[in-house]
């Protein structure tokens, strides 16, 4: 394990605008594929028969748990072969069964194929943060991260609208027809232009044993795992809020066909906070930052519990009140992410595939868990927020060793002055 900077960008790397873009959209593959499906989730239910509206669910839920399954695979992949082949592997994985799920004529071979996206996918979001580690280092990849995902960002604030668009003219099948141009469009863009990150001295042979070892490793770190498993509790209640919202948006505040607006609202206002964070994190520090937000996590979770708990919440209220959590997550993710990676320079790609592994599996079976619970109310999304938020504090008070909003500098990198 090492807190080195980050080696420099070889030469030919692309700029730091289309850097942040490229990875951006990369992560943002798998966002449309969940996002753009959710004002389908009515006619795919009634299509193919399912036996619940909660069962429909399961369209999103499959397709987050076998990328979380499947996130150990790519960093290995890509510490032995390199960062590139193994990210158009993934595109043409996620193309191929992109439109292998708009043909599925039953809904378990459509999950069947959910599943493979997924599995396909896991590169998307496993490999974009290695690709970032190889280039930036302490407060700075914090930053970085904070770009991408305010670029990230504005695919759940489209993708909703873009699905309903399509409804408007077609069926939902042709959403798979476009998340696979979508696909194809970007392995081309990356094919093009994207170099290798990842220096030969790091390349690293496949070994199933190295990957054990890894995952162990990741697990035991004390200074990273509070904060990995800390955000999958965090996204977890997220992605409950994913799984659940066209019924409680939709249906239960009577949101309709504007369902995609507040959708898309919300994620602008996650966007912009992304942007926010990315201007403070290098004056302040990712910890600093992230902590602080945590707190307030708590603090308007325990809030909307208590409204909603109280009964007759209007959609007028629970946007601005969700929102307001959801803006704090973009002061988390990025900067949660950039901290637990520290440690690891030399093998970035399998300790970004296995801590993905933990955060995407943990979080996408409670945010299923969380979906499920759904009773009509937002009562259990609240709850579960409330709690996810006081299980982070205290995963990140394990980390940091009971001291929270210390200021930590990766070994050589120059310390700001201000």
């Amino acid at each position: 394990m090492s807190s080195d900077t980050a080696t420099p960008s070889p030469p030919g790397t692309l700029g730091g605008g289309e850097f942040v873009a490229m990875m951006a959209l990369l992560m943002a593959l798998q966002a449309l594929a969940v996002d753009s499906m959710l004002p389908a989730l009515d006619r795919i239910g009634a299509e193919l028969h399912t036996t619940s509206a909660n069962q429909r669910q399961l369209v999103i839920g499959v397709f987050l748990m076998s990328a979380g399954a499947s996130a150990l695979i790519p960093g290995p992949l890509a510490d032995r072969f390199g960062r590139r082949p193994v990210v158009l592997a993934a595109l043409a994985g996620y193309v191929v069964l992109s439109l292998l799920c708009a043909l599925a004529p039953s809904f378990p071979l459509l999950l069947a194929g959910r599943m493979g996206m997924g599995i396909a996918g896991a590169g998307l979001s496993v490999l974009p943060a290695a690709i970032i580690r190889d280039r930036f280092a302490g407060d700075r990849m914090a930053r970085m991260q904070s770009l991408v995902s305010m670029v990230f960002m504005v695919v759940p604030m489209l993708a909703p609208t873009l699905g309903q668009a399509v409804l408007l003219f077609a069926g939902w099948r042709e959403i798979f027809t476009a998340m696979a141009l979508a696909g194809l469009a970007l392995a081309l863009w990356v094919g093009l232009r994207l170099p290798e990150t990842l220096r030969p001295e790091y390349r690293r042979p496949l070994n199933p044993r190295a990957l054990v070892t890894t995952l162990v490793t990741v697990l035991t770190c004390r200074e990273a795992i509070g904060y990995v498993i800390g955000m999958a509790l965090i996204q977890g209640a997220l992605l409950g809020y994913i799984n659940c919202s066209q019924q409680l948006v939709a249906e239960h505040f009577g949101a309709g066909r504007h369902f995609p607006l507040v959708f898309g609202g919300m994620a602008m206002a996650m966007a912009c906070t992304n942007f926010v964070n990315s201007r403070i994190v290098e004056r302040f520090g990712a910890r600093r930052v992230s902590h602080s937000a945590v707190l307030f996590y708590i603090a308007a979770s325990l809030n909307h519990l208590a409204l909603a708990h109280l009964g007759h919440e209007s959609l007028y209220q629970f946007i601005p009140l969700m929102a307001v959590n959801m803006c704090l997550m973009a002061f988390l993710g990025a900067n949660f992410s950039s901290i637990a990676l520290q440690p690891f320079l030399e093998t970035a790609g399998a300790a970004a595939g296995a801590q993905m592994f933990v955060r995407m599996t943990l979080g996408s079976v409670l945010g299923s868990v969380i979906g499920h619970a759904y009773d009509g109310s937002a009562v259990p999304l609240t709850a579960a927020m409330t709690l996810a938020g006081c299980g982070a504090l205290v995963l990140v008070l394990f980390s940091e060793r009971g001291q929270l909003f210390r200021r930590v500098y990766p070994r050589g990198a120059p310390r700001p002055t201000y």
